[in-house]
């Protein structure tokens, strides 16, 4: 009689299709924790991209040691979807800190820093990028001048998450030398250092001033984040007459935050952009003139005439 060799299997649709009641259902995945975790770490290889990247945030959440290497080989695979190495370095990030021994995989990322695959370095770059990870900085740094510029990219979000308010004079030196995609890079994540708004908002308010109108208009867009839209009036005025039609929609969009009281200097310019080429200006600039108009009728006779609503 031959001996029976058959081996015992979870076939392939019944494993995903088992991974995919475990993800939709967490109260399952806890009473069978052990062989759940396995399940899902096994069906990373034969999952397409979206129950693949289900799966890494799923084991980000519930089972931080077990999926940290697993994620690491995701990260470093130059086989593997681009996305999917992006997902992992983004969830190991998020994990870093909640592991009891992350050094080695530290070590193994610094190392992949210095990989001739872009790919590689970027998503590495992004990984070191939590808070109080400063063994990261220098390495980081150096990245800043990477000839790619998704790296360099990286680099900044990375540098921005350790959550280390020196580097914020570190990115506002670098803005002077980088070139534009930098720039817009370090530009965003300036506001994410809480405790230099203000010194950010003035980064912000030099920026609308730049010749680049990429930059002014992202300019005013972060500025909103940080500043009261009273305390850059001046600035505001400015960007009424900015030859980019986008700066002056969302220069009167905050002038919609400010009192009516406050909108008197800014009559005649609005009556301008009701005639702008532009039919979004001219739409935003009529709303906010009929605002000043209504509210100006429904003032005291005196404080109408007083503050300039009643001039023709």
């Amino acid at each position: 009689m031959k001996p029976n060799n058959v081996v015992e299997f979870t076939p392939r649709n019944r494993l995903l299709e088992k991974v995919c009641r475990y993800i939709d259902c967490v109260e399952l995945f806890l009473e069978e924790r052990d062989i759940a975790c396995n399940l899902l770490l096994k069906a990373l290889k034969y999952s397409d991209i979206e129950l693949k990247q289900k799966v890494i945030l799923f084991l980000g959440a519930f089972e931080k040691e077990k999926a940290a290497r697993p994620l690491y080989h995701l990260l470093s695979d130059p086989n593997e979807h681009d996305e999917i190495r992006h997902v992992a370095s983004i969830q190991l990030s998020v994990m870093f800190p909640f592991l009891k021994n992350p050094q080695p995989l530290v070590d193994n990322l610094l190392e992949d820093l210095k990989s001739s695959d872009s790919q590689l370095r970027m998503n590495a770059a992004f990984a070191l990028g939590w808070e109080g990870n400063l063994q990261a900085v220098v390495p980081l740094i150096n990245l800043l001048y990477d000839p790619d510029v998704q790296v360099q990219e990286s680099a900044v979000n990375a540098l921005s998450n350790l959550r280390d308010d020196r580097i914020f004079n570190l990115l506002v030196d670098r803005l002077e030398n980088c070139a534009l995609d930098q720039k817009r890079c370090i530009l965003f994540n300036l506001w994410r250092f809480f405790s230099k708004q203000k010194e950010a908002a003035s980064v912000y308010l030099k920026y609308l001033e730049d010749e680049n109108p990429e930059l002014r208009y992202d300019a005013l867009v972060l500025l909103g984040g940080v500043e009261e839209p009273e305390n850059y009036l001046n600035s505001l005025h400015g960007c009424l007459h900015d030859p980019d039609y986008r700066l002056k929609i969302l220069a009167l969009e905050r002038l919609f935050e400010v009192e009516t009281a406050q909108l008197v200097e800014f009559r005649e310019d609005m009556e301008m952009l009701i005639c702008d080429p532009e039919t979004d200006v001219k739409k935003t600039a009529s709303k906010l003139m009929k605002r000043l108009k209504r509210d100006g009728a429904s003032m005291s006779c005196p404080d109408f005439c007083n503050n300039g609503f009643g001039k023709k």
